[in-house]
């Protein structure tokens, strides 16, 4: 079976450990009987997921922190099952598409003519296939579609040779969609009571920025503090989930849906290959599995302030002073950051009892996207064989 260990081990690949996080970050121990070990049986396997970069007000912070739960334990749900990390990582999004308080799927951000148009993408790291999808209106899960997308490219070529998709956007995406089984749900049915409410409010902060007529640089700087103010009290982007497997695959995903008031047709980084998540595997030249999944603004020079977050892990196979050659290791270390006032994580491991949930701030007097929050830790599964009596 997997146990989580706190030890310190050597990378079977290099001489020396690897890097050591800083001392304020934490180590990972779930709290479990044996008898729970023993139930659990070969279960392995670690998730992190966030909520989104951006402000996660006091009033909301028990929502935030219940949906990153749910999404971890969905994730390790399919994990004990047997499932791959793609698929874990795609359970995680689901559950976070589906609540009203995330950007993504059901509640997502409204465009100028009214609509949610989603954006989502997912990467495997142990065959670096990438499946996205943007600009799609009328799926409330629109990182099934990413999910299947990848899944299809993997069964080869198409009728007479052709190359099956693995980016599709706009109507194509949502008619390919249903087409391959994933239900259409109607984009008015998608909208929530809250996202209706910041739509109306940034629309007529629009139409009050385009009267003031004080010339191009203006203009473009209150449409997007129109933009920003979504939610109320700020902006709440890209959602997204990391994950490694009982093997030591690593898979990334993404969902978002886009800024606020954007234009119609709009793709947004979320959906973009090697711009919102990444995932690859351990190889002869990296003895490393990473994985990445950002959140936030786009990084671009033009901007006054660089607004984003990133969840990051890496893990790699370890050899250690154990008794039997059978006993292996991996050693996951993980991380989020961002330059935004805040960014809600949960995290969790095929051996914890629970998902661990965190609201990361700024420090008091900080700048948000003129400064940086970074935390994480380190998180050591085992795997010994079972016995059989």
């Amino acid at each position: 079976m997997w146990r989580v260990m706190e030890t310190p081990l050597n990378c079977a690949e290099e001489q020396q450990p690897p890097p050591a996080f800083p001392a304020s970050w934490s180590t990972v121990t779930p709290q479990e009987s044996p008898a729970d070990r023993n139930d659990k049986g070969n279960a392995v396997g670690f998730v992190l997921v966030h909520a989104g970069a951006g402000y996660h007000s006091e009033s909301k912070a028990k929502e935030y922190k219940h949906v990153c739960k749910r999404a971890c334990q969905r994730a390790v749900d399919r994990l004990k099952a047997g499932a791959l990390a793609v698929d874990a990582v795609t359970a995680a999004l689901v559950e976070l598409e589906d609540s009203p308080f995330t950007n993504a799927g059901m509640g997502s951000n409204l465009n100028l003519s009214g609509e949610i148009e989603c954006d989502a993408s997912i990467m495997d790291g142990k065959s670096l296939r990438y499946g996205a999808v943007g600009a799609v209106s009328g799926i409330n899960n629109p990182v099934l579609v990413a999910n299947r997308l990848l899944s299809e490219a993997q069964k080869g070529k198409l009728s007479a040779g052709r190359i099956p998709p693995c980016f599709l956007v706009g109507r194509g995406a949502h008619d390919w969609a249903v087409n391959h089984g994933i239900p259409p749900c109607p984009s008015e049915k998608m909208a929530t009571k809250f996202s209706l409410s910041a739509y109306k409010r940034n629309k007529h902060k629009m139409e009050l920025a385009e009267k003031v007529d004080t010339g191009f640089n203006h203009h473009s700087k209150k449409r997007r503090q129109a933009s920003e103010t979504e939610n109320g009290s700020g902006l709440l982007d890209t959602v997204g989930a990391i994950v490694v497997d009982r093997e030591g695959n690593v898979a990334a995903a993404v969902s978002s849906g886009g800024l606020a008031m954007k234009h119609p047709g709009r793709v947004g980084q979320a959906a973009h290959h090697g711009c919102g998540c990444w995932a690859e595997n351990t190889s002869t030249l990296n003895p490393y599995s990473t994985a990445v999944s950002t959140s936030g603004s786009p990084f671009l020079a033009s901007e006054d302030c660089v607004l984003g977050g990133v969840i990051v892990l890496r893990c790699c196979r370890c050899s250690d002073a154990q008794p039997s050659p059978d006993i292996q290791a991996i050693l996951v270390e993980f991380l989020w950051s961002h330059t935004t006032e805040s960014m809600c994580v949960g995290y969790m491991s095929a051996q914890d009892g629970k998902a661990k949930t965190h609201i990361s701030r700024l420090p008091p007097g900080a700048v948000a996207g003129q400064s940086l929050a970074i935390e994480g830790g380190v998180c050591r599964l085992v795997n010994t064989p079972t016995t059989v009596d």
